[in-house]
């Protein structure tokens, strides 16, 4: 369901320190996603890849990755430049395809990419634990990282439990098909998996009390402080700078 694909690494990204990953990917794709210059906007585009370049992604992955993106992108380019008024760009009969529908999504998915891409190589480079300790330290309230932490924990839970009432459903001869007793099938299955799922958050929450939780996650992963510290973060905000200054000047 959800795999930590990029977490395992030994690239210079890998070696840093989840909070200054986390606090420049915050930086970083707030400033990309304010661009409006194309020049910025590919400026942007360029040090991304060569962030993933650094993080040691690999292409067959990123792409593999990126393709349900792609595929809304798709959708917004078969939408847009029909539906926005403007100056002719090209028209088939009746229909015509705005230079102003255009540029806006060459906008969205140059950022869009910029800021995936981004993401992939500041983020999915970290353990999800590392990643809510990190986003703890920069001052996300603690309930919110233990939501996170928790969440994604049980995800594989959930997937289990709904494969397993799905397997008794077939067992049972149920065969999914368009009438009204598939769909009361389905929701008799949500609703017992939402019903297994808060008994089982309540025992999960007994044996952590009995086991003395008091609130907080300690994470076991311990990152010392490294060379690549400093040179990322300030590499990080020189190119936040230069981003900003292309915006503001071109």
């Amino acid at each position: 369901m959800t795999e930590e694909v990029f977490a395992d690494g030994d690239s210079p990204l890998h070696r840093t320190a989840p909070v200054i990953r986390a606090a420049l990917a915050i930086i970083y794709c707030t400033v990309v996603a304010l661009l409006n210059e194309f020049y910025a906007i590919l400026a942007a585009l360029a040090f991304s890849t060569l962030m993933a370049g650094a993080a040691k992604l690999g292409p067959g992955r990123v792409l593999r990755h990126l393709s349900w993106a792609l595929g809304f992108l798709l959708f917004l380019w078969l939408v847009l430049p029909w539906s926005i008024s403007g100056s002719p760009f090209f028209g088939i009969g009746r229909l015509t395809i705005s230079a102003e529908g255009v540029a806006l999504c060459g906008r969205i998915t140059l950022k869009s990419i910029s800021i995936l891409l981004a993401m992939m190589s500041l983020l999915a480079t970290m353990r999800v634990a590392s990643l809510g300790q990190a986003l703890g330290k920069l001052g996300l309230p603690p309930r919110l990282v233990q939501l996170l932490l928790l969440a994604y924990r049980y995800l594989f839970v959930l997937e289990q439990e709904y494969h397993r009432l799905y397997r008794a459903a077939r067992i049972r001869n149920f065969s999914p098909r368009t009438n009204i007793h598939t769909y009361r099938t389905f929701a008799y299955l949500a609703a017992m998996l939402l019903v297994r799922a808060v008994h089982r958050a309540q025992r999960v929450h007994q044996a952590m009390v009995c086991r003395g939780f008091n609130g907080s996650f300690h994470s076991l992963q311990v990152y010392r402080p490294t060379v690549w510290n400093p040179v990322v973060a300030v590499v990080g905000g020189l190119i936040c700078l230069t981003l900003a200054v292309l915006e503001m000047t071109i």
